[in-house]
């Protein structure tokens, strides 16, 4: 999503309360695809229990994404576009959706934090994203694993 004024004033307020080098507001977004679960997870976010996040490979491919790097921060908004938090990206790793284990799924804090949950609101979710059937998300489907930790939020 493109900044805001609203977006730029609260990565402006970060910068000054981090005291860093005033730097160019970075892409903001929100999490999932639907009010409920962005709002859900902005929140979980802000109170420090969700610290990770799962995008697919497919996604940042379609896009002509790059995927995140170490250190770099990006703002999070709740589906009204509205700034909840700074994150910064603290690890990425590309792996099989088969091979994505317990610590991350918990590390992801959604629900009960269990794989189980994970695999199948994820199935699903992905199937969403791509317009197929979830069968078709596969144990090799690659998948983004995003650890991050909130920064920032106000």
């Amino acid at each position: 999503m493109k900044p805001t004024a609203a977006i730029d004033a609260f990565w402006k307020r970060f910068v000054k309360f981090q005291g860093i080098d005033n730097r160019p507001c970075p892409i903001a977004f929100y999490f999932c695809d639907n009010r409920h679960d962005a709002d859900t997870c902005a929140a979980l976010v802000v109170a420090g229990i969700k610290q990770a996040t799962a995008p697919s490979q497919w996604w940042f491919d379609k896009h002509k994404e790059t995927l995140p790097c170490i250190g770099e921060y990006f703002v999070v908004t709740n589906c009204d576009g509205e700034p909840q938090a700074v994150i910064q990206t603290t690890a990425v790793l590309v792996v099989p959706f088969g091979q994505v284990d317990d610590a991350f799924a918990y590390a992801e804090g959604e629900d009960d934090r269990s794989l189980a949950e994970w695999q199948q609101v994820h199935r699903s979710y992905y199937a969403r994203e791509m317009g197929c059937d979830k069968s078709e998300i596969t144990d090799d489907f690659a998948v983004v694993c995003h650890h991050f930790h909130c920064v920032y939020f106000g």
